[in-house]
């Protein structure tokens, strides 16, 4: 589902009724422990934390013109999703946030690859989101990210 505004603001006012107190928390809690150098941004067509050119030139190398995603927020038709790039890049992060999740919800946790699916939104971990944010600076990410590259791609993006 495409995000309903071509800015942060309008995405995050204009979202279903039940939706727009989670939703807004959730970015609040994200934006609250990014660690600098990331910002909140409209990436591909929804609501995004991301490495700016200004950090990282080369962009996304799937699409230049767009900055290095990270992480971001959507509203589905069943669920808030969140997405995080560095639990689908990193397996000692993910397997700190699955150890870390059943402490944090009741709900059995719904998770695809960089994916986590928010379906009882009386019941999204904010806090545990909020955590997971700060483990990874912006160095870390671009790092990880160039390493995860093919090897075509590395020189481009060096």
């Amino acid at each position: 589902m495409k995000a309903n505004g071509k800015t942060v603001n309008e995405i995050l006012i204009n979202l279903p009724e039940d939706r727009v107190e989670p939703f807004n928390k959730l970015h609040d809690v994200i934006v609250e422990n990014l660690p600098e150098g990331f910002e909140p941004a409209i990436s591909y067509g929804g609501l995004g934390y991301v490495v700016p050119h200004t950090i990282y030139p080369a962009g996304y190398h799937c699409k230049p013109s767009e900055p290095l995603p990270f992480a971001g927020i959507a509203s589905q038709k069943d669920s808030i999703n969140f997405y995080h790039m560095g639990i689908y890049s990193d397996p000692e992060l993910l397997n700190w946030f699955v150890t870390e999740y059943p402490k944090h919800s009741k709900q059995k946790l719904d998770m695809g690859k960089s994916c986590i699916r928010f379906r009882k939104l009386n019941d999204i971990p904010y806090q545990l989101i909020g955590e997971l944010m700060k483990k990874m600076s912006v160095k870390e990410w671009i790092d990880l990210y160039e390493k995860n590259l093919p090897p075509k791609l590395k020189k481009k993006s060096a």
